[in-house]
């Protein structure tokens, strides 16, 4: 592949990985760990992710369990559970925080279902962009002694990446709408 096209694959792809690591961290009515990936705890001042203080595990399909390596810590993770967006009350037993994931609502399904949908669309927006970007720069090579038709067949080699990674954000926008709609 031409190293012209390649910067801007790169960049597509990157794209596609941000959507499935956001995708990751919607709860969609199931224990999942990736949920807590943007949490931070404030450890001894320093805003720490809690996957570097602590096991997760998931002993049951809604019910996580954080097991913290410094107990001392439990009303800290606790505390930063309860600040975030996550929509979820910890109860702690002294050594264990277990986190109950309850059924998701009609309401919140679709609610859900929407923001899956946003972000699907905000990352075929940011696709459209590197294409656009990719095309201004194989437009100026024109003036640099390159000819017309490499220019042609390198603006359609980048609209075939450009289809490919948007059929990508589709299926996963669907797959994630239907995983999430699931009961």
């Amino acid at each position: 592949m031409d190293a012209r096209l390649q910067q801007y694959e790169d960049k597509m792809k990157k794209t596609v990985e941000y959507l499935e690591t956001d995708y990751q961290s919607i709860r969609a009515g199931r224990a999942n760990p990736h949920v807590l990936d943007k949490l931070k705890v404030d450890y001894y001042g320093v805003p720490t992710p809690i996957q570097q203080m602590c096991n997760i595990n998931i002993p049951e399909a809604r019910v996580m369990q954080i097991i913290p390596w410094d107990k001392s810590q439990i009303k800290a993770i606790t505390k930063a559970i309860l600040a975030s967006d996550l929509g979820l009350n910890p109860s702690d037993d002294g050594s264990v925080i277990r986190l109950i994931f309850p059924e998701l609502t009609e309401e919140r399904r679709k609610a859900l279902v929407k923001e899956v949908k946003k972000k699907g669309e905000d990352a075929k927006v940011a696709v459209r962009n590197i294409r656009r970007d990719g095309n201004d720069a194989f437009k100026k090579l024109l003036k640099q002694d390159v000819s017309e038709d490499e220019v042609k067949q390198l603006t359609d080699e980048l609209q075939k990446q450009t289809d490919k990674f948007i059929k990508d954000i589709d299926a996963m926008i669907e797959n994630k709408s239907k995983d999430i709609m699931r009961v």
